[in-house]
């Protein structure tokens, strides 16, 4: 997970109106060779000022970086003449300061944990649907075969809770390895329906698609680039609140703007402005969440 803390020192630097780009991409593709790679990468990103997580796995890479325009772009450029990652896209957004603290080059078994491993989405992707193409059905109500079209968020509980689209199924689920065993739980509710799986990216609805697929689901799609995606092609519409992003940002509105949420320094809970005037609030010590989880505790701790 990319680092997400700043320092006092990191917000006492004068701001620099959107200089910085922040990428998020990712590609499922055999990758034999990461441990011989993690050198480079730590070179090349080191010497371009990057900061962010890489992670590189036998089933592809992921990375959320930021830099200067310059940097970021010399990068990209450099990722390009590994032929495996030629066609790599970034998604990008803009911010006036460096969202991460520390450059993270990791090693790591699965792009994002599933513990699947007959799911390789390089040997076949299920089905996606573009952002303008599902805001169309949305905005009619059905898929373009007349099916009812229904979202599975295939997110952690407390993403979801930072925003959404509108009438989504979320299953609560903690983790993502989870998802196997609810989705499973509820095909007969949905297989009568065109379902649209997302996340913020892609990653974890393009393997949740291909499981989907695999357990007998007949209707299900992807959305193609998550919902940054769609934010950046569509904006807002169907779509409620924020969406939670793993940096210092922790939110960004439909116009890829940094929100006023923010993330307990303590808890790590997801604290809203509204939550932010509790007199439980307080920077980089408590929240109220912290509050519930300590009244929880004692309750418990009581009854025993």
């Amino acid at each position: 997970m990319p680092s997400s803390a700043l320092t006092s020192a990191d917000l006492a630097t004068p701001k620099r109106e959107n200089n910085y780009v922040n990428i998020s991409a990712y590609k499922f593709i055999t990758f034999d060779d990461t441990a011989e790679k993690r050198p480079e990468f730590i070179a090349k990103c080191e010497e371009l000022n990057l900061k962010g997580t890489v992670l590189l796995t036998p089933e592809g890479i992921n990375m959320f970086l930021a830099g200067l325009r310059h940097e970021i772009d010399a990068y990209m450029a450099w990722l390009h003449t590994d032929t495996r990652f030629a066609d790599v896209v970034a998604k990008e957004s803009l911010s006036d300061h460096q969202p991460f603290t520390k450059l993270l080059i990791k090693l790591k078994a699965e792009i994002i944990t599933m513990r699947m491993p007959l799911i390789k989405p390089e040997d076949g992707r299920a089905p996606s649907v573009d952002a303008h193409t599902l805001k169309r059905w949305l905005d009619q109500g059905h898929d373009d075969n007349g099916k009812a079209v229904v979202m599975v968020d295939t997110r952690n509980d407390f993403e979801v809770d930072v925003g959404s689209f509108d009438n989504t199924i979320d299953y609560r689920i903690t983790k993502f390895t989870e998802f196997p065993a609810v989705i499973a739980a509820n095909r007969d509710a949905l297989n009568d329906k065109t379902v649209v799986t997302f996340c913020t990216g892609g990653i974890r609805c393009e393997k949740a698609a291909i499981h989907m697929q695999n357990v007998g689901y007949e209707s299900v799609y992807q959305l193609e680039g998550g919902i940054l995606k769609y934010f950046e092609e569509v904006g807002g519409a169907h779509y409620h609140g924020d969406c939670f992003v793993f940096d210092y940002r922790t939110a960004l509105n439909p116009q890829l703007q940094a929100t006023d949420t923010t993330q307990c320094y303590a808890c790590r809970a997801v604290v809203t402005p509204r939550e932010q005037i509790s007199p439980w609030y307080v920077e980089g010590k408590s929240c109220p969440h912290c509050q519930k989880m300590s009244v929880e505790k004692s309750t418990a701790e009581t009854s025993v």
